[in-house]
């Protein structure tokens, strides 16, 4: 739930941070940085509970029933700041295929969807392609998360160098109040 939390307060400041931080591909090349710290601080998280289960197992005979406290926090802390990159990935790179496919005068339906085909197969390739990846290393999901976390980070600095900036006068010319009454 704070996950979602988050989401939705990012979600509505979004185009302050863009504003705030530089413009949207600065934004995006962040957040990106930001996904990959996080899913390889599920390394840390991890092997912090592998050690008090451990520890509990040595020294109790059983294993411990609730994780650490740490553990917990942690997780949970993860977990809510994990909220700030998927509000950006829900909005941001469809905001840039809009713009992008106006500007140039494509068609802003087959733009957005040829995005969703490109968001779409690598999340049917990581599906199908993470398991036997974990088995090779002996099972659980950490050599997954090791790979997104070095995929986030790339991602990033290919936003960072090569995502071109759209033109400063599209978001004074797209921003229209609409009213209901």
């Amino acid at each position: 739930m704070l996950n979602s939390v988050v989401l939705g307060f990012v979600s509505l400041s979004a185009e302050y941070l863009a504003r705030g931080i530089g413009g949207v591909k600065r934004l995006w090349g962040v957040v990106n940085f930001l996904l990959a710290v996080c899913l390889a601080m599920t390394v840390l998280i991890t092997k912090k509970a592998e050690a008090g289960r451990h520890f509990a197992a040595v020294h109790g005979g059983a294993t411990a029933s609730l994780p650490d406290t740490g553990v917990k926090v942690g997780a949970l802390t993860l977990f809510a700041v994990l909220g700030i990159p998927l509000a950006v990935t829900y909005s941001i790179p469809f905001a840039l295929a809009s713009i992008f496919s106006n500007t140039s005068g494509a068609g802003q339906g087959l733009s957005l969807g040829v995005l969703n085909l490109a968001i779409v197969i690598p999340q049917m390739v990581v599906s199908v392609a993470s398991g036997p990846w974990d088995a090779l290393f002996g099972g659980g999901n950490l050599p997954a998360f090791v790979v997104g976390a070095v995929a986030a980070a790339a991602s990033g600095v290919f936003a960072l160098t090569m995502l071109p900036s759209p033109p400063p006068d599209t978001a004074k010319a797209s921003m229209t109040t609409v009213t209901f009454h």
